[in-house]
């Protein structure tokens, strides 16, 4: 017996995205680099390779030195784990000392985004071989150069000594509802196409052309990307769910939760903001939905407490009295991984398996 609140994946339902997303990939000719910082578990990052991943994505170095650790230990063969680190780093010594290391254990990828930041990693780097992509804004607004000044940025690094492969992009205006997700897959690839030319123009061959997110590879296939990196897709969250992007039959991961009171039609489960994350886009119905009661709204959630309001209409006998268990899906997967330790994954047989999140809290 495992004390509530805990994650618990739904191993059928992971391999099943997992699959299903490598068969996508594989059908529209690009390659998948999934991003890890969703699930930061070696085991499912071993999934994913072994469904036809080319290389995984990473947030941060650390992340990095993590699966790079927790896969090269584990591979059966010695080709190098390939990992791209999907962030314009700013590269201080300590970094570099970092990376360099990475650099002789792996195949790394790197991010610039600006003049300077390339002048700055080709420093910190201190010759060691990586391949380089420039970020370009299809939109979000966060990070990026304008499409039309890639080709200055790649020029900038390779005059810095560094090797430019290609471009990559991060749709993340596609997390909305309505025409949102297809607008910023339609902007992604206006904007890698364009910088894809710019790079042409200055004589480089952009071999790599990156993006796609959870909720935008439905509309990847156009024949400008070559590589897709969603994170988000083995578990899948209330998110996803209320975009459209997946079904509650996609859903992975639950934070498995005791009903602790009941009022009516109204209940309080042990599973609060720090076990499902606090994330609450506008555009959402509530803190996190129930799994088999999609009509409940998560109304709030507290630290250690989440409240729960079945409509009228609802049949008195199906909501839970205190006691019970409860599945409920978080908004925002990502955060609600980075809270535990471990995944539960239950067995057949009653017992369970125990994941650890290796790259918890690897921020930097």
């Amino acid at each position: 017996m495992i004390d509530t609140p805990y994650l618990a994946v739904d191993v059928d339902r992971l391999d099943r995205n997992i699959d299903a997303v490598a068969t996508q990939a594989r059908t529209s000719g690009l390659d998948l680099r999934p991003h890890t910082k969703t699930h930061k578990c070696a085991q499912i990052a071993r999934r994913q390779l072994d469904a036809g991943a080319v290389g995984l994505t990473v947030a941060t170095i650390g992340e990095a030195e993590m699966f790079a650790a927790a896969l090269t230990s584990s591979r059966t063969d010695s080709a190098p784990v390939d990992l791209f680190i999907a962030y314009p780093l700013w590269v201080t010594a300590t970094k570099g000392d970092r990376l360099q290391a990475l650099a002789q254990q792996t195949r790394l990828r790197l991010a610039v985004d600006s003049v300077v930041g390339a002048q700055q990693l080709a420093a910190g780097l201190g010759g060691s071989e990586v391949e380089v992509v420039v970020e370009v804004d299809s939109g979000q607004h966060r990070t990026g150069v304008a499409p039309d000044d890639a080709g200055v940025v790649a020029t900038a690094a390779a005059d810095a000594g560094l090797q430019v492969v290609g471009v990559f992009t991060f749709p993340g205006h596609g997390y909305g509802p309505g025409d949102a997700r297809r607008r910023a897959a339609e902007q992604e690839i206006e904007a890698l196409s364009a910088a894809a030319q710019r790079l042409r123009d200055n004589g480089f061959d952009p071999i790599v052309r990156s993006g796609g997110s959870t909720p935008t590879i439905e509309f990847s296939g156009s024949g400008v990307l070559t590589e897709i990196r969603p994170g988000v897709y083995p578990f899948n969250d209330a998110q996803q769910w209320e975009l459209g992007s997946c079904t509650a039959d996609d859903i992975a991961l639950t934070a498995v939760a005791t009903v602790v009171h009941r009022s009516g039609t109204r209940i309080v489960t042990d599973a609060g903001s720090k076990i499902l994350g606090a994330d609450r886009p506008p555009w959402v119905s509530g803190f996190g939905r129930l799994l088999d009661a999609p009509d409940a709204v998560v109304t709030s959630l507290s630290e250690h407490h989440a409240v729960i309001e079945y409509p009228a209409g609802h049949p008195v006998t199906s909501i839970p009295d205190p006691g019970a268990t409860v599945h409920m899906v978080p908004n925002h997967v990502c955060t609600a991984v980075n809270l535990v330790d471990e995944l539960i994954v239950p067995r057949d047989d009653g017992s369970a398996a125990r994941w650890p999140v290796v790259a918890r809290g690897a921020n930097s």
